[in-house]
């Protein structure tokens, strides 16, 4: 190694070593805590060349290394987070040394400890919407006879599937509206192309929820009263540990 780094992947008011024993993060290395005055880090040793600026803009361009390092860093605030409050931090979050995180446990205590608040009691339920693909309308099966025909099918075609993408853009508003009613706090991410979700159908709602444990079963219910709906169709996944609720600012 050029020297090493620390790595930080969660901050928690408190973690019995147990929790982290055995567990490896990246490049294998053994994750371990790091005591503040007042909170706990979860970290690991990483090679600081490899870390440092330069060398991150270099491997934000690596689809190979972006996927090991995230699928990694999941893995550990997952493991920990499991039977823990945790607030995940980004990736890649790395300081030249212990001593630098426990200055920054410190000094971010306030923020910290909202958001350990935030949390505490409640895990995070992902929802994505997809707009249903609509039947071809009866009577036009086969070939066109034309190209007049075709012109004519093709553009109502593109004139239903408008339609119907509106009408699921109005269905999820209406899901995301209900959901969040059960929710302390919602996020509405970013809609993903099917180029990335390799899913034909339009994404209309990207949403995640921060639902106390306590409401998870009417969550639940609540979304799968949405499975027959003709507009949308709802995806649920989770319970996870709520990453998009744990965002902390540090330096």
């Amino acid at each position: 190694m050029n020297g090493s780094a620390t790595y930080v992947y969660a901050v928690a008011r408190a973690i019995d070593r147990a929790a982290v024993a055995g567990v490896t993060g990246i490049d294998g290395a053994p994750v371990r805590l790091v005591p503040g005055a007042t909170l706990v880090a979860v970290v690991s040793d990483v090679d600081r060349g490899e870390f440092e600026e330069r060398a991150l803009e270099e491997h934000r361009e690596d689809l190979a290394w972006l996927t090991t390092t995230a699928r990694t860093h999941h893995q550990v605030v997952d493991a920990v987070g499991r039977e823990n409050v945790i607030a995940p931090l980004a990736l890649a979050t790395v300081y030249f040394g212990d001593d630098r995180v426990r200055e920054v446990l410190d000094r971010s205590r306030g923020a910290f400890q909202h958001v350990l608040d935030h949390v505490a009691g409640r895990s995070e339920w992902g929802v994505k919407a997809y707009a249903r693909r609509r039947s071809r309308a009866s009577g036009e099966d086969g070939r066109p006879r034309s190209g007049a025909e075709y012109l004519r099918r093709r553009r109502r075609e593109l004139r239903e599937r408008d339609d119907g993408v509106e009408e699921a853009v109005l269905a999820a508003e209406e899901v995301h509206e209900a959901l969040g009613g059960l929710a302390a706090d919602v996020r509405r991410h970013r809609l993903q192309d099917s180029a990335l979700t390799g899913d034909p159908d339009q994404m209309v709602l990207n949403g995640a929820y921060l639902v106390p444990d306590r409401a998870s079963a009417e969550f639940t219910t609540l979304v799968g009263a949405f499975a027959d709906h003709s507009s949308i169709r709802v995806e649920l996944t989770g319970p996870w540990v709520p990453y998009s609720f744990s965002q902390v600012r540090t330096s």
